[in-house]
């Protein structure tokens, strides 16, 4: 059963990725091609809510995608048996605060 919710869970957060990883190449896209300096973006970021909702989202569900990914990967080619939900939050939890400083840093 929680093999299954994993699965589901896996799935869910890459619904929400697809969209939100094709809104960021896109605003990349834009800001190389409009010559855009590093300066130029941050001033666009800081202080915006919409932004840091955006990409807040964007982490919380690539470090569910990623640790329920590397959760699978260490039960099937490392044979680990044990500790794999330690894996899962381990690479969860530790992604998602990097991710969310990043994005505090430039919201």
């Amino acid at each position: 059963m929680l093999n299954a919710r994993l699965f589901l869970l896996q799935r869910l957060s890459a619904l929400v990725m697809a969209p939100l990883v094709l809104g960021h190449l896109a605003l990349m896209i834009y800001a190389i091609q409009g010559g855009l300096s590093v300066g130029e973006i941050l001033g666009r970021t800081q202080g915006s809510w919409f932004w840091g909702l955006y990409y807040g989202l964007f982490v919380l569900a690539v470090s569910v995608h990623a640790g329920i990914g590397l959760r699978v990967i260490a039960h099937e080619w490392l044979g680990l048996r044990r500790g794999l939900d330690a894996v899962t939050w381990g690479v969860a939890v530790g992604l998602g605060l990097l991710g969310l400083s990043a994005v505090l840093a430039v919201t």
